[in-house]
C-alpha cells in the first residue's frame, strides 16, 4: 500500500462487557479505581477442579440487547460480542442504514468460540442420543458466529471475518479492521473480540497445562502480573469493541473521536505451542513493526498495556521484549497489565485492553497493575503498581501473545 493511499483510521465508539463493569463507563471508573472483578467460580460447581477462581461476568442480562429468543439461540460468547457491539454503536452515535450497510463491516475474534454449547450438547448425545441434539448446536458453537450475529443485529453488510489466533484474537481483529479501511474498503468496521470460556472443561485443560493460578484460597490476589510470585493466569470473560472509521466519514458526520490508531504488526514466534521464544524476540519485532508501521519512535510511547498474563515466562519474557524495542526509554514509559483486575479474557482480551488503551489516551489517565506486592527483579519497568496515575498519553501500545506463538501490537495516539 503506498503512502498516499492511506486513510487515517480514528475510534468513534467503545462497548465493553467485563467483570468489572457491564458498559465502558462502569469498565473505566473500574479500572482507574482498581476494582478487582476475580472470585470463586460460580457458573458451574468447580468443587473438584484444580482452579475454583476466575473472572466472570456478573448481572449480564442478553435480553437488555435483543429478545429473549435470540438469546437462546446464541452461545454466551456471541451474546457479549453482539451486545457490546450494539453498545459502541449507540457510543458511536453510528446508525447503519441502506445508504452505508455495505460500507460497514465486522470483525471479531474468539479463541474458543462457543464450548460451553459443545460441552452440553456432547452430554445430550452421550445420555439422550444423537437425535436429541439441538439443530442450533453448530451455528452456536462456531467462533465466526459473534461476527455473523452482530451483523445480523445491526445491519452492516461490508467486510465480515473472525480471527482464530488465541489470545491475539481480539487485536488481530482490531488490527484487520484497521488494515481494511486504511486500504478503502470499508468506511467503518465495529470490531474487537468476545470469549466464555469459563466451563468445565475449558478450565480444566488450561489447569492441566499448568498455565492458570491455583491460589484458589486468595482469589483477589490471585493474578498478579510482574510480581515474583505470580503462578499463572486467571480466566476472564466477556467482550470489548471498538468502532474504527476513515476519518474523513467520522468527520463527515460530525463523530465525537476518541484517538487514532496509526500502527499494527503481527509476528509469530515459530517456537512452542504455548511458551513464548526466550528473549521475546517476537513480541519485540511485532512492537518495532507496529512503531514503523505508525511512524512512531520509542521516545514518543508514553504507555504500554501489556499483555501481562501473570504466567511466569510471558512476564519476564515482555518485559526483555519492551527493553529490546524501546532501550532507554523503557524505562520511562508506564505500563500496566489490566488483566489484573479483569482477569485473562483469552480471545476477548485484546479487545477490552484496547477500549482500555483508547480511554487512556482520551482521559489522560492510567490504569494499574494491582496485587504488584513485590516485583520481580527480572522486571523492572514501570508497571504503575496498584493505583492509576494521571499522565499525559499521547501515544500508547497494546500487546496481545497467544499460544502458537502469535504476536500482535496495536499502536494508538491522540487525534490532532
Amino acid at each position: 500500500m503506498t503512502d498516499f493511499k492511506r486513510k487515517r483510521v480514528v475510534v468513534t465508539g467503545v462497548g465493553a462487557i467485563t467483570p468489572i463493569g457491564n458498559t465502558p463507563t462502569e469498565y473505566w471508573e473500574g479500572l482507574i479505581s482498581g476494582r478487582n472483578g476475580i472470585g470463586e467460580i460460580t457458573r458451574f460447581d468447580a468443587s473438584k477442579h484444580a482452579c475454583r477462581i476466575a473472572g466472570e461476568v456478573k448481572k449480564f442480562d442478553p435480553c437488555d440487547y435483543m429478545d429473549r429468543k435470540e438469546a437462546k439461540r446464541m452461545d454466551r460468547f456471541s451474546q457479549f460480542g453482539v451486545s457490546a457491539a450494539k453498545q459502541a454503536l449507540a457510543d458511536a452515535q453510528l446508525v447503519i442504514d441502506d445508504l452505508n450497510a455495505e460500507h460497514i463491516g465486522v470483525i471479531i475474534g474468539s479463541g474458543v468460540g462457543g464450548i460451553k454449547v459443545m460441552e452440553d450438547q456432547q452430554a445430550v448425545y452421550l445420555h439422550r442420543g444423537p437425535d436429541r441434539c439441538s439443530p442450533f448446536m453448530i451455528p452456536m458453537m462456531i467462533a465466526n458466529m459473534a461476527a455473523g450475529l452482530t451483523a445480523i443485529h445491526t445491519g452492516a453488510k461490508g467486510p465480515n471475518s473472525c480471527v482464530v489466533t488465541a489470545c491475539a484474537a481480539g487485536s488481530n481483529a482490531i488490527g484487520d479492521a484497521f488494515r481494511i479501511i486504511q486500504g478503502g474498503y470499508a468506511q467503518a468496521v465495529i470490531c474487537g473480540g468476545c470469549e466464555a470460556a469459563i466451563t468445565p472443561l475449558s478450565v480444566a485443560g488450561f489447569a492441566a497445562a499448568r498455565a492458570l493460578s491455583f491460589r484458589n484460597d486468595d482469589p483477589t490476589h490471585a493474578c498478579r502480573p510482574f510480581d515474583v510470585d505470580r503462578d499463572g493466569f486467571v480466566m476472564g470473560e466477556g467482550s470489548g469493541i471498538l468502532i474504527l472509521e476513515d476519518l474523513d466519514y467520522a468527520l463527515s458526520r460530525g463523530a465525537r473521536i476518541y484517538g487514532e490508531i496509526v500502527g499494527y504488526a503481527i509476528t509469530c514466534d515459530a517456537y512452542h505451542i504455548t511458551s513464548p521464544v526466550p528473549g521475546g524476540l517476537g513480541a519485540a519485532r511485532a512492537m518495532s513493526l507496529a512503531l514503523k508501521d505508525g511512524r512512531i519512535s520509542p521516545e514518543q510511547v508514553s504507555y504500554i498495556n501489556a499483555h501481562g498474563t501473570s504466567t511466569p515466562a510471558n512476564d519476564s519474557t515482555e518485559t526483555a521484549a519492551i527493553k529490546k524495542v524501546l532501550k532507554k526509554q523503557a524505562y520511562k514509559v508506564a505500563i500496566s497489565s489490566t488483566k489484573s483486575m479483569t482477569g485473562h479474557l483469552l480471545g476477548g482480551s485484546g479487545g477490552i485492553e484496547a477500549v482500555a488503551t483508547i480511554l487512556a489516551i482520551a482521559n489522560d489517565r492510567i490504569p494499574p497493575t494491582i496485587n504488584l506486592e513485590n516485583p520481580d527483579p527480572k522486571c523492572d519497568l514501570d508497571y504503575v503498581s496498584n493505583n492509576s496515575r494521571t499522565q499525559v498519553v499521547n501515544v500508547a501500545m497494546s500487546n496481545s501473545f497467544g499460544f502458537g506463538g502469535h504476536n500482535v501490537t496495536l499502536v494508538f495516539k491522540k487525534y490532532i
